[in-house]
């Protein structure tokens, strides 16, 4: 059996689609996160990011814009990751840095697979590419009404700083937050016991 996700240009007109296989059975304690692989993000993943993309925003990136952000990568001052659940793609994340600090660009997961630790392992990625940067302090923007991601921060150590009106959609607002200081010890050892607790969830 396989899934139909379809593939919109900006009138919402269909150009095309991508045939998958149906999500597996998982449950909502993160049972899929620790298993899945995570490998830097190519061209070739971009149209499957795009089924992604879709689905989960209103307004979502086109393929130019991840060309354009691929092509930071290669600069040095991007970094995109692919969670893979075999050879199927179902979650990204992405960040870009600038001296010391880090923002998260996005992070999302096949709604089929929400709340199966997808997003933590890719939280633990780009957070640990961070770490490996030097970076000291990493913001991100999230929708007000997105209490289940602004948990998800907050585990790894991120506040609310500020709110900024109508950010999505010219509607909603989103929060701003920040995690200070990440290069220490001390977020190291926070990293390890969340990468662990995700590893017991999948036992």
């Amino acid at each position: 059996m396989s899934v139909v996700s379809w593939l919109l240009d900006r009138r919402g007109e269909r150009i095309g689609a991508i045939r998958r296989p149906a999500p597996r059975a998982v449950g909502a304690t993160g049972v899929l996160g620790a298993r899945v692989t995570v490998e830097t993000l190519r061209r070739r993943h971009v149209r499957a990011i795009l089924a992604i993309e879709h689905q989960v925003y209103p307004r979502p990136w086109t393929i130019g814009i991840f060309t354009t952000e691929i092509e930071g990568m290669a600069r040095g001052d991007r970094y995109y990751v692919v969670a893979l659940d075999g050879m199927r793609v179902v979650g990204y994340a992405g960040m870009l840095f600038t001296l010391d600090e880090a923002h998260i660009t996005n992070i999302a997961v096949d709604p089929s697979l929400h709340r199966s630790g997808v997003g933590k392992r890719l939280m633990l990625e780009v957070m640990g590419e961070a770490r490996r940067r030097s970076i000291r302090n990493v913001s991100l923007e999230v929708r007000a009404s997105n209490t289940a991601a602004q948990e998800m921060y907050e585990a790894f150590g991120f506040t609310t700083a500020g709110i900024r009106p109508k950010y999505y959609e010219n509607v909603e607002d989103a929060k701003i937050m920040w995690c200070y200081e990440i290069e220490t010890p001390e977020y190291g050892a926070l990293m390890r016991g969340l990468w662990q607790h995700l590893e017991e969830a999948a036992v």
